[in-house]
Protein backbone atom coordinates (compact mmCIF):
# COMPACT_ATOMS: atom_id res chain seq x y z
CA UNK A 1 0.00 0.00 0.00
CA UNK A 2 1.31 3.45 -0.93
CA UNK A 3 0.38 6.89 0.33
CA UNK A 4 -0.51 7.98 -3.19
CA UNK A 5 -3.14 5.22 -3.33
CA UNK A 6 -4.76 6.59 -0.19
CA UNK A 7 -4.78 10.09 -1.67
CA UNK A 8 -6.33 8.70 -4.86
CA UNK A 9 -9.07 7.00 -2.85
CA UNK A 10 -9.83 10.14 -0.83
CA UNK A 11 -10.18 12.33 -3.90
CA UNK A 12 -12.36 9.70 -5.56
CA UNK A 13 -14.55 9.61 -2.44
CA UNK A 14 -15.02 13.37 -2.69
CA UNK A 15 -15.93 13.37 -6.37
CA UNK A 16 -17.47 9.88 -6.77
CA UNK A 17 -16.43 10.15 -10.39
CA UNK A 18 -13.23 8.72 -11.93
CA UNK A 19 -12.99 11.43 -14.59
CA UNK A 20 -13.32 14.34 -12.16
CA UNK A 21 -11.01 12.68 -9.64
CA UNK A 22 -8.36 12.12 -12.30
CA UNK A 23 -8.59 15.77 -13.32
CA UNK A 24 -8.12 16.92 -9.73
CA UNK A 25 -5.15 14.59 -9.33
CA UNK A 26 -3.66 15.73 -12.65
CA UNK A 27 -3.47 12.19 -13.98
CA UNK A 28 -5.18 10.06 -16.60
CA UNK A 29 -8.23 8.01 -15.68
CA UNK A 30 -6.84 4.49 -16.46
CA UNK A 31 -3.91 4.77 -13.99
CA UNK A 32 -6.35 6.03 -11.34
CA UNK A 33 -8.66 3.06 -11.92
CA UNK A 34 -5.67 0.72 -11.67
CA UNK A 35 -4.51 2.38 -8.43
CA UNK A 36 -7.94 1.96 -6.79
CA UNK A 37 -8.30 -1.63 -8.01
CA UNK A 38 -4.89 -2.60 -6.62
CA UNK A 39 -5.70 -0.94 -3.29
CA UNK A 40 -8.97 -2.87 -3.06
CA UNK A 41 -7.20 -6.12 -3.92
CA UNK A 42 -4.54 -5.54 -1.27
CA UNK A 43 -7.08 -4.68 1.41
CA UNK A 44 -9.44 -7.46 0.36
CA UNK A 45 -12.51 -5.20 0.35
CA UNK A 46 -14.51 -3.17 -2.15
CA UNK A 47 -14.13 0.53 -1.40
CA UNK A 48 -16.45 1.85 -4.07
CA UNK A 49 -19.63 0.30 -5.40
CA UNK A 50 -19.90 0.80 -9.17
CA UNK A 51 -23.50 1.74 -10.02
CA UNK A 52 -25.13 2.77 -13.28
CA UNK A 53 -25.65 6.22 -11.74
CA UNK A 54 -22.05 6.54 -10.56
CA UNK A 55 -19.95 5.50 -7.59
CA UNK A 56 -21.01 4.94 -4.00
CA UNK A 57 -18.67 4.47 -1.05
CA UNK A 58 -19.23 1.12 0.68
CA UNK A 59 -19.37 0.80 4.51
CA UNK A 60 -15.92 -0.82 4.39
CA UNK A 61 -14.76 2.03 2.20
CA UNK A 62 -16.00 4.61 4.73
CA UNK A 63 -14.01 2.90 7.48
CA UNK A 64 -10.87 2.70 5.35
CA UNK A 65 -11.15 6.32 4.20
CA UNK A 66 -11.63 7.53 7.76
CA UNK A 67 -8.32 5.95 8.73
CA UNK A 68 -6.68 7.09 5.49
CA UNK A 69 -7.40 10.71 6.44
CA UNK A 70 -5.68 10.15 9.76
CA UNK A 71 -2.68 8.48 8.13
CA UNK A 72 -2.19 11.33 5.67
CA UNK A 73 -2.71 13.92 8.39
CA UNK A 74 0.11 12.47 10.48
CA UNK A 75 2.35 12.10 7.42
CA UNK A 76 1.83 15.80 6.74
CA UNK A 77 2.51 16.55 10.41
CA UNK A 78 5.83 14.69 10.22
CA UNK A 79 6.81 16.80 7.23
CA UNK A 80 5.62 19.98 8.95
CA UNK A 81 7.49 19.16 12.17
CA UNK A 82 10.67 18.48 10.21
CA UNK A 83 10.29 21.79 8.44
CA UNK A 84 9.03 24.03 11.23
CA UNK A 85 9.65 22.31 14.54
CA UNK A 86 6.90 21.70 17.09
CA UNK A 87 6.52 25.19 18.52
CA UNK A 88 3.63 26.17 16.26
CA UNK A 89 5.25 29.55 15.62
CA UNK A 90 5.42 28.96 11.87
CA UNK A 91 3.21 27.30 9.31
CA UNK A 92 -0.45 27.44 8.40
CA UNK A 93 -3.59 27.41 10.55
CA UNK A 94 -6.94 26.69 8.87
CA UNK A 95 -9.74 28.34 10.84
CA UNK A 96 -13.44 27.93 10.12
CA UNK A 97 -16.07 30.19 11.62
CA UNK A 98 -19.81 30.65 11.73
CA UNK A 99 -21.31 34.07 11.07
CA UNK A 100 -22.37 34.83 14.64
CA UNK A 101 -18.75 34.54 15.81
CA UNK A 102 -17.81 37.63 13.81
CA UNK A 103 -19.49 39.97 16.32
CA UNK A 104 -17.10 39.62 19.29
CA UNK A 105 -15.35 36.27 19.44
CA UNK A 106 -13.52 36.07 16.15
CA UNK A 107 -12.16 39.66 15.87
CA UNK A 108 -10.71 39.51 19.38
CA UNK A 109 -9.24 36.04 18.98
CA UNK A 110 -7.77 36.56 15.50
CA UNK A 111 -6.23 39.88 16.52
CA UNK A 112 -4.60 38.31 19.58
CA UNK A 113 -3.36 35.29 17.62
CA UNK A 114 -1.79 37.46 14.91
CA UNK A 115 -0.01 39.49 17.57
CA UNK A 116 1.28 36.38 19.36
CA UNK A 117 2.17 34.34 16.24
CA UNK A 118 2.86 36.77 13.39
CA UNK A 119 4.66 34.14 11.28
CA UNK A 120 1.67 31.76 11.14
CA UNK A 121 -0.38 32.06 7.97
CA UNK A 122 -4.12 32.11 8.72
CA UNK A 123 -6.53 30.59 6.21
CA UNK A 124 -10.03 31.63 7.30
CA UNK A 125 -13.29 30.29 5.89
CA UNK A 126 -16.96 30.86 6.79
CA UNK A 127 -19.60 28.11 6.84
CA UNK A 128 -22.47 26.76 8.92
CA UNK A 129 -21.77 24.83 12.11
CA UNK A 130 -22.75 21.51 10.51
CA UNK A 131 -20.40 22.10 7.58
CA UNK A 132 -17.57 23.22 9.87
CA UNK A 133 -17.86 20.05 11.95
CA UNK A 134 -17.88 17.94 8.78
CA UNK A 135 -14.75 19.68 7.53
CA UNK A 136 -13.00 19.22 10.88
CA UNK A 137 -13.66 15.49 10.69
CA UNK A 138 -12.45 15.46 7.08
CA UNK A 139 -9.36 17.29 8.35
CA UNK A 140 -9.65 20.16 5.88
CA UNK A 141 -9.86 22.53 8.88
CA UNK A 142 -7.69 22.67 12.02
CA UNK A 143 -10.06 24.54 14.34
CA UNK A 144 -13.56 26.00 14.05
CA UNK A 145 -15.65 28.59 15.87
CA UNK A 146 -19.15 27.12 15.91
CA UNK A 147 -22.61 27.86 17.28
CA UNK A 148 -23.34 26.25 20.65
CA UNK A 149 -24.88 23.97 21.85
CA UNK A 150 -23.94 21.30 19.32
CA UNK A 151 -26.72 18.72 19.21
CA UNK A 152 -25.46 16.53 16.38
CA UNK A 153 -23.04 13.65 16.77
CA UNK A 154 -19.42 14.64 16.19
CA UNK A 155 -15.98 13.31 17.05
CA UNK A 156 -14.77 16.88 17.61
CA UNK A 157 -14.16 18.22 21.09
CA UNK A 158 -16.40 21.29 21.54
CA UNK A 159 -15.51 23.83 24.25
CA UNK A 160 -17.88 26.77 24.99
CA UNK A 161 -16.24 30.19 24.78
CA UNK A 162 -19.16 32.61 24.93
CA UNK A 163 -22.72 32.19 26.17
CA UNK A 164 -25.75 34.46 26.08
CA UNK A 165 -29.42 34.56 26.90
CA UNK A 166 -32.01 34.55 24.14
CA UNK A 167 -33.49 37.91 23.21
CA UNK A 168 -36.27 38.74 20.77
CA UNK A 169 -35.30 40.90 17.79
CA UNK A 170 -38.18 43.12 16.67
CA UNK A 171 -38.53 46.07 14.31
CA UNK A 172 -37.77 49.34 16.10
CA UNK A 173 -40.83 51.01 14.58
CA UNK A 174 -43.19 48.10 15.27
CA UNK A 175 -45.72 47.91 18.09
CA UNK A 176 -43.45 45.45 19.90
CA UNK A 177 -40.53 47.85 19.53
CA UNK A 178 -41.99 49.98 22.32
CA UNK A 179 -41.75 47.10 24.79
CA UNK A 180 -38.80 46.31 27.04
CA UNK A 181 -39.74 42.72 27.80
CA UNK A 182 -41.96 40.05 26.30
CA UNK A 183 -42.82 36.39 26.79
CA UNK A 184 -42.76 33.69 24.13
CA UNK A 185 -46.33 32.89 25.15
CA UNK A 186 -47.33 36.23 23.61
CA UNK A 187 -45.84 35.40 20.20
CA UNK A 188 -48.30 32.76 18.96
CA UNK A 189 -49.65 35.09 16.28
CA UNK A 190 -46.44 36.92 15.40
CA UNK A 191 -44.62 36.06 12.13
CA UNK A 192 -41.42 34.35 13.20
CA UNK A 193 -38.03 34.05 11.48
CA UNK A 194 -36.15 30.92 12.56
CA UNK A 195 -32.74 29.40 11.86
CA UNK A 196 -32.82 26.99 8.94
CA UNK A 197 -33.80 23.42 9.79
CA UNK A 198 -31.27 22.03 7.26
CA UNK A 199 -28.44 24.57 7.33
CA UNK A 200 -28.51 25.47 11.06
CA UNK A 201 -30.24 22.48 12.69
CA UNK A 202 -28.80 23.07 16.16
CA UNK A 203 -30.12 26.63 16.46
CA UNK A 204 -33.40 25.55 14.85
CA UNK A 205 -33.88 22.84 17.48
CA UNK A 206 -32.85 25.17 20.32
CA UNK A 207 -35.42 27.77 19.27
CA UNK A 208 -38.21 25.22 18.99
CA UNK A 209 -37.27 23.89 22.44
CA UNK A 210 -37.73 27.36 23.90
CA UNK A 211 -41.16 27.72 22.31
CA UNK A 212 -42.13 24.20 23.38
CA UNK A 213 -41.21 25.02 26.99
CA UNK A 214 -43.49 28.08 26.74
CA UNK A 215 -46.33 26.00 25.29
CA UNK A 216 -46.35 27.91 22.01
CA UNK A 217 -46.15 26.82 18.37
CA UNK A 218 -44.36 29.60 16.44
CA UNK A 219 -45.88 30.87 13.19
CA UNK A 220 -42.75 30.48 11.05
CA UNK A 221 -42.72 32.66 7.94
CA UNK A 222 -39.05 32.41 6.97
CA UNK A 223 -35.93 30.36 7.67
CA UNK A 224 -32.44 31.88 7.63
CA UNK A 225 -28.96 30.42 7.96
CA UNK A 226 -27.05 33.17 9.78
CA UNK A 227 -27.99 35.51 12.62
CA UNK A 228 -27.06 38.52 10.45
CA UNK A 229 -29.75 37.48 7.99
CA UNK A 230 -32.33 37.13 10.76
CA UNK A 231 -31.55 40.66 11.95
CA UNK A 232 -31.81 42.12 8.45
CA UNK A 233 -35.13 40.37 7.83
CA UNK A 234 -36.46 41.66 11.17
CA UNK A 235 -35.34 45.16 10.19
CA UNK A 236 -37.19 44.83 6.89
CA UNK A 237 -40.43 44.11 8.75
CA UNK A 238 -40.80 40.45 7.78
CA UNK A 239 -41.17 39.21 11.36
CA UNK A 240 -39.40 38.68 14.69
CA UNK A 241 -36.62 36.28 15.67
CA UNK A 242 -34.58 34.99 18.60
CA UNK A 243 -30.88 35.92 18.83
CA UNK A 244 -28.24 35.87 21.57
CA UNK A 245 -27.82 38.94 23.77
CA UNK A 246 -24.13 39.31 22.89
CA UNK A 247 -25.09 40.69 19.46
CA UNK A 248 -26.89 43.65 21.10
CA UNK A 249 -24.11 46.14 20.36
CA UNK A 250 -24.15 45.27 16.68
CA UNK A 251 -27.81 45.46 15.66
CA UNK A 252 -28.88 48.25 13.33
CA UNK A 253 -31.00 51.23 14.33
CA UNK A 254 -34.02 49.51 12.81
CA UNK A 255 -33.92 46.63 15.30
CA UNK A 256 -34.60 46.44 19.03
CA UNK A 257 -33.82 43.50 21.30
CA UNK A 258 -36.37 42.65 23.99
CA UNK A 259 -35.77 40.57 27.10
CA UNK A 260 -37.67 37.27 26.96
CA UNK A 261 -39.23 36.48 30.30
CA UNK A 262 -40.14 32.81 29.91
CA UNK A 263 -37.08 31.21 28.31
CA UNK A 264 -35.67 28.52 30.64
CA UNK A 265 -32.26 29.51 31.98
CA UNK A 266 -30.56 26.40 30.55
CA UNK A 267 -31.61 27.31 26.99
CA UNK A 268 -28.76 29.58 26.01
CA UNK A 269 -27.22 30.47 22.67
CA UNK A 270 -23.47 30.57 22.51
CA UNK A 271 -20.26 30.08 20.58
CA UNK A 272 -17.64 27.37 21.01
CA UNK A 273 -14.25 26.21 19.80
CA UNK A 274 -14.25 22.84 18.02
CA UNK A 275 -11.15 20.77 17.35
CA UNK A 276 -10.42 17.15 16.50
CA UNK A 277 -8.59 15.88 19.63
CA UNK A 278 -6.36 13.30 17.95
CA UNK A 279 -5.47 15.42 14.92
CA UNK A 280 -4.35 18.72 16.44
CA UNK A 281 -1.43 20.61 14.94
CA UNK A 282 1.02 22.68 16.97
CA UNK A 283 -0.48 25.90 15.56
CA UNK A 284 -3.98 24.68 16.47
CA UNK A 285 -2.87 23.89 20.02
CA UNK A 286 -1.54 27.43 20.35
CA UNK A 287 -4.79 28.84 18.97
CA UNK A 288 -6.84 26.78 21.47
CA UNK A 289 -4.66 27.79 24.42
CA UNK A 290 -5.04 31.45 23.49
CA UNK A 291 -8.81 31.10 23.15
CA UNK A 292 -9.10 29.44 26.55
CA UNK A 293 -7.07 32.23 28.15
CA UNK A 294 -9.08 35.03 26.53
CA UNK A 295 -12.53 33.65 27.30
CA UNK A 296 -13.03 32.59 30.95
CA UNK A 297 -16.09 30.49 30.07
CA UNK A 298 -13.82 28.02 28.25
CA UNK A 299 -13.53 24.66 29.98
CA UNK A 300 -12.57 21.16 28.86
CA UNK A 301 -15.47 19.38 27.14
CA UNK A 302 -15.73 15.74 25.99
CA UNK A 303 -16.77 14.90 22.45
CA UNK A 304 -20.42 14.03 21.88
CA UNK A 305 -19.38 10.43 21.31
CA UNK A 306 -18.47 10.40 25.01
CA UNK A 307 -21.94 11.45 26.01
CA UNK A 308 -21.91 15.23 25.64
CA UNK A 309 -24.26 17.25 23.45
CA UNK A 310 -21.40 19.62 22.70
Amino acid sequence: MELRQLRHALVLAETLNFTRAAERLHMAQPPLSTSIRKLEEELGVVLFERLTTGLKTTPAGEAVLRQARRVLFFVDEVRRAAREGDSGEHGVLRVGFTGSSTYVLMPRLIRAFRAAYPRVELQIDEATTSELLRRLEAQTLDVALVAYPVLETTTASVTPLQEGRMMLAVGADSALGKRGEISLAELADEPFIIHSRTMAPNMHALTLSAFHAAGVQPRVVQEATQVQTILRLVESGLGVGLVADFVARYVGEGVRLLRVADVPDHLRMGLALAVLPDATTATARNFCALAYSLFPLARPAPSSEEGSDG
